[in-house]
């Protein structure tokens, strides 16, 4: 896709050029362009909302039975996986990812559409237990127009967790990506056509979230906002939601500890901290950023630990032997950098990393090392501060009750993980950690079947889990009247 043709992009089931700026997305691992395309402007936003909203009302799709819809979502999951390959390396241009990776989350965007297209047909409503002569029903309804705001780092899994439950409970979704990776994006609205989902259900628009994200947020016919990206921006669509009374979903930022208690198997220890933070180049809200380790094991465990993350194969996403390709982009390499620097200047020493590798891919592509700084305390900034990046930070502990203390001190708690072959100290510890995901003697595991958010400054609301349709519906009760008399209150007897 290096043509200099501009890509049209998807507007109320319309396929034309965006009205803002051209613009090209590029490949990390060289800064040349990927493929070029026109942003959308405010009037795109206008048009795909009210263009959703039509879709919505006069369609069909919110009235058809739930089998009908989940028969459209079986396709677009089918039509996922007949394209794997060439959306697996769209998404390493896109962002960067190694391509088992890539591939990985686009076999997660399949089974996604696959899981909410079981859910939707097989959702269940209620008939409540009866407290009069009355029979009472719990039942769900589509609620509009979504916006579905999704992050750069993980492309087309990220769009399936909200756009797969949101049209299996019958609404239409505005896809709003990540600025520098639409391209997924665009192709799920390619393949949710071929599959033939109604035209107008599903919008894509390119460009600035701080311009497209804002306007798609305050538009009064978005009735439900899900977004995955920074805390900042996940605080500022909260505010805007709350004047609306519009529910959001929100999952953020993390700062996630990683536990390594002196009875843990190493062997599994060792591979379970290098995945939680250096797998996707630390680019993940779940990285397991914050390593604790019991003083009695720290050495021989940071020695083991720091030796292996040296073997780790940082270098061309194309090549199957892979396993770190580079950050998304100069600017936030840069950003990684600093917070390194800030490290050092705080106190801190490194173990491994730290600059920048030279020579061939390295000089064109946004790479940088698993890095491993030490000597620092858990409230110093490099550990307090989500660095998105491939940078841990390591610290011995010397109790559990000193350990849980600096695990929950933190604005974020969106996960952790433990590491032990006690079972009961596992249950223990997990259920006294503040994170959403408690991950044992494994880690970065995920399962569309099981709910996942955060607390705190970690979001609001769950994504996944069978349940994960209703967070895009409303709940409604009817009342049917079995009373053979009248309401007494009235004073009317029957047949007068």
């Amino acid at each position: 896709m290096t043509s200099q043709q501009t890509l049209p992009i998807c507007i109320a089931g319309t396929w034309r050029q965006g009205g803002g700026e051209r613009y090209a997305t590029c490949y990390p691992a060289t800064g040349e362009p990927v493929a070029w395309l026109n942003a959308a402007s405010l009037d795109d936003v206008e048009a795909a909302v009210q263009g959703a909203h039509q879709a919505f009302l006069h369609s069909g799709w919110a009235q058809r039975k739930p089998h009908e819809r989940a028969t459209v979502l079986y396709r677009i999951a089918g039509l996922i996986r007949e394209r794997a390959e060439e959306l697996a390396h769209l998404q390493r241009q896109d962002n960067g990812k190694p391509i088992n990776e890539t591939r990985a989350l686009v076999a997660s965007a399949a089974g996604t559409f696959q899981f909410f297209a079981a859910a939707c047909e097989t959702l269940e409503e209620t008939i409540t237990p009866s407290r009069g002569d009355f029979i009472s029903m719990s039942v769900y309804e589509p609620m509009g127009v979504v916006a579905a705001i999704t992050p750069w780092n993980s492309p087309i899994a990220s769009e399936a967790q909200k756009v797969a439950p949101a049209l299996a409970a019958g609404n239409a979704v505005v896809i709003k990506p990540a600025e520098i990776t639409p391209l997924l994006a665009l192709q799920l609205a390619r393949i949710c056509d071929d599959a033939g989902l109604p035209k107008g259900l599903v919008s894509v628009l390119p460009g600035k979230g701080s311009l497209l994200g804002d306007a798609l947020t305050r538009h009064p016919l978005v009735k439900r906002v899900s977004f995955t990206g920074g805390t900042r921006t996940g605080k500022h669509i909260a505010h805007i939601a709350a004047d609306k009374m519009m529910p959001v979903s929100l999952e953020l930022g993390g700062k996630s500890p990683t536990i390594v208690l002196d009875d843990a198997d190493l062997d599994h220890a060792v591979a379970g901290v290098l995945y939680g933070i250096f797998s996707s180049s630390g680019e993940a809200c779940i990285a397991g950023s914050r390593l604790f380790v019991a003083r009695a094991l720290y050495e021989p465990f940071m020695a083991r630990l720091t030796a292996a993350a040296a073997q780790l194969r940082l270098g061309d996403p194309a090549d199957e032997r892979t396993q770190m390709g580079p950050l998304i982009s100069a600017a936030h390499r840069e950003s990684v950098e600093r917070y390194v620097a800030l490290g050092l200047a705080e106190g801190g020493r490194l173990r491994l990393g730290g600059e920048r590798p030279q020579g061939g891919l390295f000089d064109q592509g946004y790479f940088y090392p698993p890095t491993i700084l030490e000597g620092l305390g858990n409230q110093q900034q490099v550990c307090q501060e989500e660095i998105f990046g491939p940078v841990l930070v390591a610290m011995p502990f010397d109790d559990e009750a000193e350990l849980i203390e600096q695990a929950n001190d933190s604005l974020y708690a969106l996960a952790a993980g433990i590491w032990t072959r006690d079972y009961k100290r596992a249950w223990n510890l997990g259920r006294r950690l503040q994170a959403g995901t408690v991950w044992v003697n494994t880690y970065k595991q995920f399962s569309i079947s099981t709910p996942f958010g955060g607390w705190r400054d970690s979001g609001l609301g769950r994504e996944k889990g069978r349940l994960g349709i209703l967070q895009y519906m409303e709940q409604k009760s009817l009342y049917w009247g079995m009373n053979e008399q009248p309401l007494a209150w009235a004073g009317v007897e029957a047949g007068q």
